[in-house]
């Protein structure tokens, strides 16, 4: 959930499709043979008799077989057996590959097990491909990459175009050193081919372009081990990569180490590849429906009885499934324990005082289960730490990874089987300084009412109970879940100060929002701490029983039916709503951050809270001996979250609510927000934002640690609420202003109404013939120079677009809005407080009001004849 997770997205990695064992053909696409840039094997390798090259006398030298198996698995051999039978004789690794695995997609995952300061972190994912070995001829055995993108059933004609169309590229070819023991499979040699810089197991290549490393050296490389498991094989490598100075600004890592090691000229990274057999036949697939939002997969089907190939997509999720002898159980509505329940570990490298709240969180999951109708279904566990058959790199087993990092993050990835979104395991990064994180967020948003937040450094069950609720948001990723962004907007503000409704139900109906705290509640409230915490909601557990429920007695084409009706079922109810997230929010309800269904009741009693908090700031963070670093932080969250409200204000003007519907649903998936709401949040805005806001200029604490930053810290607040990327004059949001005009004429708030409301507002002064302070000033020209860009088509063409569908994920499209009225309205705009400024200048006393007006009026004539 933070910043990666809990700032941005959780995206899922693999473009994939399905597979059906005998009826469906998988096919990758041609530029898969771009992507993946696979390097050849060592040449080292191959000797003149092994490639039928020519001898000194130009005669061709016959290519030798396969040798005896006694002659390649000498006495030597040190022998594992598993997916893969491993030897290694001396200092060569040879799999043994039977003849059961040949054509198997295996899937590979590589991570990096240790590494250089400044480049990443121990157990964070590298690579991610889908290999599988194939026979080939002149004793080979060649190593394909496959890539799931489009199908044809090899019933129908089309079969044979989609297939001519698309080849496995391969990765990789090994010369068969001998027959297996029993005379079958095969013995290669993958030596070369895991020291080497193989790319579908190694690092990618835009981390070697970030950090400028190159190729690896063989004479500082090699396999630190190899071990077999019966479904998967690990394979441990260092490699020594050269390296150069990293480019700036590549990673957000301390670079330091990095930048030291380009004078030696080389970067160290133990990698771990765990490869993982797909089952045969793969799970059960369950459609995507966007009502109900799970992380996806999909493909182009060409076999489907339609006049265009049909872009199929479904879910990501674990394989659940009762036990033979309980389906009777379960069909008659009892809940019954799964085959094989979901477990997690957690990293023995994690602070035992965390360990229990991150397994709280783990399996706070438990009662979502229930409803789909499982018990025990997610397990938290500690690592067994005297296991030597376990491993933390081993694909078979999924972690909570605690990485000693000043990162504050954590993330919450999966990995899945792409033939059919079945999710084979998960290790969730965690980073130690989320606790810095949590501690700043819980401070600042609620230190007005819960007294334990009222100090630097918080007591272990209050940070527990914190960490808690970042581990169930991360997890909630790993079983398949996106953010929700609109559940917080299902909660009327007041009942965010209601005691009893808030702590029963919590402040949001969906811990996979971004809904942190309830600042809303206020000190006479006196709300508990299970009003102020995020939990599992409403949201949750219906989006578990929806994509984990076992339907008896269909297919997975016939129960979308049910499906439909189930999304249906809920579809009046703000509880169970999705809302997914954008760069740019124009829906108000799907905001990150954000609380209630009223942005701008939710943001007044916030600022409240802030108003109660900041003054108490120096005497919060004391300690004996210390600089100010932890006041100067505190001081600049009270702003960050400041800013936070009036994004969510904003969001409100030039609002579109987007509600997702099937043909069978009535009501409009697109309607602009009510007029009255858009100037309710302008009304706020020139109050809370473009008022001066006086409360902020706290000098005895600001003289500790801010010498000459106050006035343009306010100038920056002020001009990111009206021109930054989410501010008023945006040009997406004034031409979305636009489009509602042309739907709903008067009943529109329009882009002239706005300007009027922000000049009168802004210009205040100038009317009431009042002396602007120098904030004040500062603003009325980030208007004038606002505006002047949007004239002279430097405010941007990037917007979000009206309509979602035609649009990509994230809704942006491009508008020139040089075609709009947007200029026209921004020019009449500056005509109208010229000829204002002009009436009023000679009544002007005040000598710096008079410098400014003047000046404004000069900008203005520049920015309309800009030619003189």
């Amino acid at each position: 959930m933070l910043q990666v997770c809990l700032g941005i997205f959780i995206f899922q990695k693999t473009i994939s499709m399905i597979i059906f064992r005998t009826k469906l053909l998988l096919i990758f696409f041609p530029i898969a043979v771009f992507l993946t840039r696979i390097e050849a094997q060592d040449k080292k390798t191959q000797t003149p008799a092994a490639n039928g090259q020519q001898n000194s006398a130009g005669a061709t030298i016959a290519k030798s077989g396969p040798k005896a198996y006694k002659d390649v698995i000498t006495d030597k051999a040190k022998t594992s057996k598993g997916l893969l039978t491993v030897h290694k004789v001396d200092d060569k690794w040879y799999f043994e590959i039977p003849d059961s695995i040949f054509d198997r997609e295996i899937l590979a995952i590589t991570r990096i097990a240790k590494t250089a300061t400044g480049a990443g972190y121990g157990g964070e994912e590298a690579n991610e491909q889908v290999l599988k070995f194939e026979k080939g001829p002149d004793n080979k055995v060649f190593l394909r990459v496959v890539f799931f993108v489009n199908v044809a059933s090899d019933s129908l004609p089309i079969y044979q175009a989609v297939k001519s169309s698309n080849v496995d590229p391969i990765a990789a070819s090994f010369d068969i050193k001998a027959l297996g023991k029993d005379s079958t499979g095969a013995v290669i040699d993958v030596t070369d081919f895991f020291k080497g810089d193989n790319q579908v197991v190694s690092i990618s290549s835009v981390f070697k372009r970030q950090f400028n490393i190159t190729a690896p050296s063989s004479d500082r490389s090699f396999i630190n081990e190899i071990r077999t498991f019966p479904i998967n094989t690990e394979v441990r490598a260092t490699r020594t990569y050269s390296a150069s100075t990293p480019m700036p600004g590549a990673s957000p890592f301390p670079t330091a180490n990095l930048i030291a090691a380009s004078e030696t000229g080389a970067v160290t990274l133990e990698l771990n590849t765990s490869m993982i057999l797909l089952p045969k036949t793969p799970y059960r697939r369950r459609f995507y429906d966007e009502r109900v939002s799970y992380f996806s997969d999909g493909y182009t089907n060409y076999g489907l009885d339609a006049q265009k190939s049909e872009s199929e997509r479904f879910i990501v999720r674990w394989k659940l499934e009762p036990r033979p002898e309980d389906v009777e159980k379960m069909k008659r509505g009892e809940l019954v324990e799964p085959r094989r329940p979901i477990v997690y570990y957690i990293d023995p490298a994690t602070p035992v005082k965390w360990r229990k709240y991150l397994k709280l969180g783990i399996e706070d999951w438990q009662k979502a289960f229930e409803q789909a109708g499982f018990k025990n279904a997610i397990i938290a566990k500690d690592w067994p730490e005297n296991d030597s058959t376990m491993s933390l790199e081993d694909a078979r087993f999924s972690v909570i990874r605690y990485f000693a990092s000043d990162i504050e993050n954590a993330y919450g990835p999966n990995v899945h089987d792409p033939r059919s979104g079945e999710i084979i395991e998960s290790h969730i990064g965690w980073y130690h300084n989320v606790m810095n994180l949590l501690r700043d967020w819980y401070l600042i948003q609620t230190a007005a009412v819960d007294p334990r937040a009222r100090k630097i450094k918080f007591d272990d069950e209050l940070m527990g109970q914190l960490i808690r609720f970042v581990s169930s948001h991360e997890v909630g990723h790993t079983l398949g879940l996106p953010h929700n962004m609109g559940s917080s907007s299902a909660t009327p503000v007041e009942k965010l100060r209601d005691k009893a409704w808030v702590e029963a139900n919590g402040h949001t109906s969906s811990i996979m929002d971004y809904a942190r705290f309830n600042y809303v509640a206020q000190p006479e409230d006196s709300i508990g701490p299970e009003g102020l915490y995020p939990r599992i909601g409403d949201y949750d557990k219906w989006a578990i029983e929806w994509g984990y429920k076992i339907i008896p007695g269909m297919d997975e084409k016939s129960e979308k039916a049910t499906l439909n009706e189930w999304a249906k079922a809920h579809a009046n109810n703000p509880r169970y709503r999705f809302l997914r997230q954008r760069i740019i929010p124009t829906d108000p309800r799907a905001q990150t951050e954000d609380l209630g269904d009223n942005s701008m009741k939710a943001s007044e009693y916030g600022i409240k809270n802030l108003k109660r908090i900041l003054p108490n700031l120096s005497k919060w963070t004391f300690q004996p001996g210390e600089p100010f670093d932890n006041l100067e932080e505190l001081y600049e969250q009270v702003i960050i979250q400041l800013r936070r409200y009036m994004g969510h204000v904003t969001a409100n003007i030039g609002g579109i609510y987007e509600d997702p519907k099937t043909y069978d649903q009535q009501g409009e998936v697109f309607t602009p927000v009510p007029k009255n709401l858009q100037k309710d949040a302008v009304a706020f805005l020139l109050k809370n934002a473009f008022e001066t806001p006086q409360w902020l200029l706290d000098w005895k604490q600001l003289k500790e640690f801010n010498q000459d930053q106050v006035v343009e810290e306010i100038r920056n607040f002020q001009q990111g609420a009206l021109s930054g990327v989410q501010g008023i004059l945006e040009p997406g949001r004034l031409e979305r202003m636009s489009e509602s005009m042309a739907q709903l004429g008067k009943d529109a708030y329009s882009t002239d109404e706005l300007m009027d409301d922000l000049r009168k507002g802004i210009w205040s002064e100038l009317y009431s013939r009042k002396t602007p302070d120098i904030y004040r000033r500062n603003l009325q020209k980030v208007f004038v120079e606002t505006l002047g860009n949007l004239i002279n088509g430097q405010g941007g063409i990037r917007i979000q677009g009206f309509s979602g569908r035609s649009a990509s994920s994230l809704g942006i499209t491009n508008v020139n809005i040089r075609t709009s009225d947007i200029i026209s309205v921004a020019k009449g705009t500056l005509r109208t407080l010229k000829t204002d400024i002009t009436a009023a200048l000679p009544s002007i006393q005040d000598k710096m009001t008079r410098f400014h007006l003047q000046d404004m009026i000069e900008r203005i004539n520049l920015i309309l004849n800009p030619k003189g």
